[in-house]
Order: C-alpha cells, then structure tokens, then sequence
C-alpha cells in the first residue's frame, strides 16, 4: 500500500512543475522504478489515475521502466547486473559487493501541453 503514499508524491511533483511552467495539461510521464524498491506498476498507475483526478494530470499516459538490480563486486569487480533472485557475483560467485543500480524510483521526464 506504500504505492499510494509514493504515487501522491509523484503527482505533486508534477503538479509543481506544471505550476512553475504554466503547463495546461500533462499528456504523458516516464518514471523509472528499480528491482529493489518493491514497488508494484500497476498499482502505481492505478493510484495516480485516481489521485490525478481533476488536476492537470487527469488521464496522463504513465510509461514506467524497470532498472534491474546491478552490483560491483568486491572480490572479482565485476560491474553489472545480478540475477534475479541471486544474491551472489555471476563471475566469482562472491556475496561481497555493493548494489550501484536498482534501489532508484524518480519521474524521468513529461510530456505537456
């Protein structure tokens, strides 16, 4: 349910910028959601269908991407993604390693009017 709390944010955001930008209407927005952050897309959409609801966000297109999980590892340096429900290196088998990509959840850009 934390959807709901990120999704609200989400839209003030662009509610904000469309403020700052005499902006008439917001036709599409393109966010980026990382593996780790548990959050769920489609009730990401779901919820900012209602909470857009007449604001200039009202029935803005929502395009989100997923960024996998990537790691540097520790002991090989091996830089690049980890497999999905692994939690060692794919090279050395190492579980030493810091999380450089997946942990991110930001509005990438907008579509306006």
């Amino acid at each position: 349910m934390h959807e709901l709390s990120v999704t609200q944010g989400l839209l003030k955001i662009c509610l904000e910028e469309g403020k700052k930008h005499n902006i008439k209407r917001i036709k599409e927005i393109n966010i980026k959601v990382g593996e780790l952050t548990d959050l769920v897309p489609s009730c990401i959409s779901y919820y900012f269908n209602i909470v857009a609801k007449d604001t200039i966000a009202e029935n803005t297109k929502i395009n989100i991407e997923r960024i996998a999980v990537e790691i540097k590892c520790n002991e090989c340096s091996y830089e690049g993604k980890l497999e999905k429900n692994s939690y060692f290196c794919p090279i050395c088998n190492g579980n030493k390693y810091e999380i450089t990509k997946g942990r991110e959840f930001y509005l990438d850009t907008m579509e306006v009017e």
